[in-house]
């Protein structure tokens, strides 16, 4: 094995863990990936002889990726953060989540997708992978004090973000059922399935009619326009909880990723946008 390959060996067993970092970081499955191949680059044009630990060195490197990810994006993007659901990851059981076994919800990623860049990376370095202030402070190029103002402020924020029930089939009684009340025009049925707080995010991307509707009388009747030509559904895993996807004429329509909590669903996010739809992984069955 030659020196190249013996590096490359080395770097694709922390593979995994710089993904998870990237997305969670990002929020984007694609943008992710471009992440970790940089940092492979970066790597490879590296003299890594005197670097003792590599997962850590790594980490750094795709940590500082993402950071110019995200203030290049915050440039760039013109739609409302309040209407961006971030990619979800799809599986069909939860067994096949290998690379995220501690799956991060698609509620919470919603809400760092309305921090600082430099806000979300002290959150998700320290309290998701447990990366100290000290080697925090550098990549944001902050002092070790700011870095720990800088993630306590996102805890803040994160605190917000509703978690799901732990329990799989309890989550889908409840789909089930707002689906059905949805597809009947049962509008009580429907209201009584929901929070009265609930929130609904609905992101058709750029071009499309994406927006955030709040409260349960304004959901439920969103809902049953939303369920029209939605009669054949596939049940599947979002991040960690149950989810549906329509599959009108046999074809992925949208991600519906509802959080249900104490019986009743809190919060909905809709991934409808056809291109970021079209780069999706979706289990056949």
């Amino acid at each position: 094995m030659d020196e190249h390959e013996f590096l490359a060996e080395r770097f694709e067993a922390h593979r995994d863990h710089l993904g998870a970092v990237a997305y969670r970081m990002l929020g984007s499955l694609t943008e992710a990936e471009d992440a970790v191949q940089e940092a492979w680059l970066r790597l490879a044009r590296a003299d890594t002889s005197e670097v003792a630990n590599l997962g850590g060195w790594l980490t750094t490197v795709v940590s500082r990726v993402c950071l110019d990810m995200l203030r290049a994006r915050r440039v760039r993007r013109e739609e409302p953060l309040d209407v961006h659901v971030p990619d979800p990851i799809v599986a069909a059981d939860p067994a096949e989540e290998t690379v995220l076994a501690d799956s991060v919800g698609l509620a919470l990623l919603v809400v760092l997708e309305t921090l600082t860049p430099a806000e979300r990376l002290a959150f998700v370095l320290h309290d998701m992978f447990g990366v100290s202030f000290e080697e925090i402070a550098p990549i944001v190029k902050r002092s070790t004090a700011t870095a720990t103002q800088l993630a306590s402020r996102a805890r803040r924020r994160v605190r917000g973000a509703p978690k799901p029930d732990a329990d799989l089939p309890a989550q889908r009684e409840v789909i089930d059922a707002f689906m059905a009340a949805a597809r009947g025009g049962d509008f009580d049925a429907l209201v009584a399935l929901l929070d009265p707080d609930i929130v609904l995010r609905v992101d058709f991307g750029p071009s499309g009619p994406s927006g955030v509707i709040r409260g349960a009388a304004a959901v439920a009747q969103q809902a049953m326009l939303f369920s029209r030509g939605a009669e054949s559904t596939r049940h599947v895993v979002i991040n960690g909880a149950a989810g549906v996807i329509p599959m009108p004429n046999g074809r992925p329509r949208s991600v519906f990723c509802p959080t249900v909590r104490g019986g009743r669903i809190v919060e909905i996010n809709i991934l409808a946008d056809p291109e970021r739809l079209a780069r999706l992984d979706i289990p056949e069955s």
